[in-house]
Order: structure tokens, then sequence, then C-alpha cells
């Protein structure tokens, strides 16, 4: 008589080999900005050479819709409303207080240098105290050079006075403040309806957000200060449980592509990015001003409390802010000195 039985056990040995060494992780991301957006786009890239550099074993499944407002990310991802996203401090500024480093005036020229010396700090000196506890941290980077954009010239401090100027909070928000500007904070999604209704004067942005956003049909003018009136500082994370549940070799995958390999590819993303707003206010024929050394001064001055207070704060952690500060501005100038 026929025994099935030496069959059906080599197939089942059969089909023990042919299974997969790990099982499949599927992963949700979102985005709170345009679908167009240079950060949109770098997420999903980034989701997809994870993907094919895990053979298919981590999978991204991108939502239709972020599950809360951009201040909310943070939260959003710790609890499990969507797996991975992105967020800068200048939203949770309270929770974030050691990334308003990245923020502070007149640091590197471009998001690619400022992005990867800030990435050296961070990992180096600010990680440890916990400030993006609760998530599993991928990256940080920051967005390019942040400079003013007007409805009306600006040819000098006095032309500020009173201008409604909105920022992303942070440091932004700070300089707006403190060079006489009447600064106040709404997403970066709302910019276009704040400018075209009036409710705002200008905004505080990198060249890059004018193209994502379409503000160059409501803008007369770019004033650019070297290194930037600010930056944004994001950070790019997981969460906790779901990466826990990601098996050992593809989490060591997962981190090739993050940490400062993550910050300069979004910083060479970001630098691009800015490189099309610009030309789309060029074609706009919005005019793009050069701040005067004078200028230059004047806002350095008035932004320098704006650093003391981040050296205080940043102190009361038990950081050595000051000797952090130093190093990052090292970093910069190595890093730029790297590029010419």
């Amino acid at each position: 008589m026929f025994n099935p039985r030496p069959l059906a056990a080599a197939a089942l040995v059969c089909a023990a080999f042919a299974a997969p060494a790990y099982a499949q992780v599927t992963l949700t991301f979102s985005s709170w900005v345009p679908p167009t957006h240079h950060l949109t786009v770098w997420q999903a890239n980034w989701a997809a050479d994870v993907e094919k550099a895990t053979a298919g074993r981590v999978k991204f499944q991108s939502l239709p819709k972020a599950p809360a407002a951009p201040p909310g990310t943070f939260d959003a991802v710790r609890d499990g409303l969507v797996d991975l996203s992105y967020v800068t401090a200048s939203y949770t500024p309270a929770r974030h207080i050691l990334p308003l480093m990245a923020e502070l005036p007149g640091m590197a020229d471009t998001a690619e240098v400022n992005s990867v010396a800030y990435s050296r700090i961070h990992w180096k000196h600010f990680q440890k105290y916990g400030e993006y506890k609760g998530v599993h941290l991928l990256a940080v980077f920051t967005h390019g050079p942040g400079q003013m954009f007007t409805k009306k010239p600006i040819n000098g401090i006095n032309d500020i006075k009173g201008l409604k100027i909105r920022t992303g909070g942070g440091i932004a928000e700070a300089v707006a403040n403190a060079i006489g500007a009447s600064a106040f904070v709404k997403p970066a999604p709302e910019s276009y309806e704040l400018l075209n209704s009036g409710v705002a004067d200008g905004v505080f942005f990198p060249f890059e957000s004018i193209a994502s956003f379409k503000l160059d049909t409501v803008l007369q003018q770019a004033t650019v200060f070297p290194g930037g009136m600010y930056s944004s500082a994001f950070g790019f994370f997981m969460n906790e449980d779901k990466w826990n549940k990601i098996p050992k070799q593809d989490q060591e995958i997962i981190n090739q592509h993050s940490y400062e390999y993550a910050a300069r590819s979004n910083g060479k993303s970001w630098d691009a990015a800015d490189q099309k707003g610009i030309e789309a206010l060029k074609k706009a024929n919005v005019k793009i001003v050069q701040a005067d050394p004078a200028f230059v001064s004047e806002v350095r001055k008035l932004s320098a409390p704006i650093i003391d207070d981040w050296i205080k704060k940043a102190g009361a952690k038990g950081v050595d802010a000051k000797g952090t500060l130093e190093e990052f501005r090292a970093e910069i100038r190595k890093l730029s000195a790297e590029r010419k």
C-alpha cells in the first residue's frame, strides 16, 4: 500500500528551506507637505532604497494623508498612528531644545554642510539626553539657509519693523521678533493663503519652499543673508515597537541608510530644491537682494541674545553648550572647505 507520509515529510522539509529566512515587515509612512515637496520625495526614495536593500523583507506603504497636523507628527509616530515620518524641532521647541542649535542664524550656506555638521554633533553630544525618547531616531538634518521673503521691498532694518511674518516657530520666530517684525507661527502649507489674503506681509523660508508652496506669485523680494537668518532642524524617526520587530539583519541595513548617510543625502536633495526655488523667483521677476554688510551686522547684533538664550537653556540640561556650538561651527568650516 502506498504510504504518503515520507512524501509529506519531504514536502515540509522543502517548504522550510524555500521559506524566507526573515519575516516581512510592512511599515507605513506619511508626509505633511505636498506630494511634490522635496521632503515627501526624499522620504519615498529613502523607503524605496531600504526596500530594495532588504530584498523586500522591509516594505513601506505611503499613507494618502498625514494622520496628524504637522506639530503632532512626533506623537503620531510614537503612538503608532504612522510608523515613519519626520518633523522640524521648531514645531515642538519645548520638547526639542538641543536641536535648535542647528537653527541659529549665520551658520552654513548649504543644507548639506549644515545637515552633516549637525548630524555629527547630535550623535556625539545630544542623543544621550533623550529629547527623541519614545521614537527610534534614524537621522537628523536641516533645510538650507532660511531667508526673508516679503510682499514689499526691504532695504534695511527699519523696513522690517511691524511686518507680519509667518514662521515655523523656534529660532525663526525669535529672530523675526528680534529684528522688529511681528512674527507668528503657522504650518508651512498655509503660507500661500496667508500671503495672498494679507494676513502675512512675508515669510521666513529656505528658497526651496517658494517653489514647493507656489509663493513666487505673491512675493516681491527675497532678502539674502550669509548663512541664513535661521535654519530648521528635522528629526526623521520610526515607531519604537515597529523598529523592534525588524530582524537585526535588516535593522543593520536600515542603519546603513540612516545617520550621516541620510543627513548628507537629504542635504544634497534640499540644496537642489533650493536652486529650483531661486529659478522660480527669477522666472516670476521677484527681486533677489543680497543684504548689505550694515544690514547683516544689525541683524546679527539683534540676534545675538537668541544664541545666548540657547546656550543657557542647553547648559541647563548639562550640555557644554558654548563648547558644542563652537565644535558645530568648526565642523561647518571644515565641511565648507572640503567642498571648495
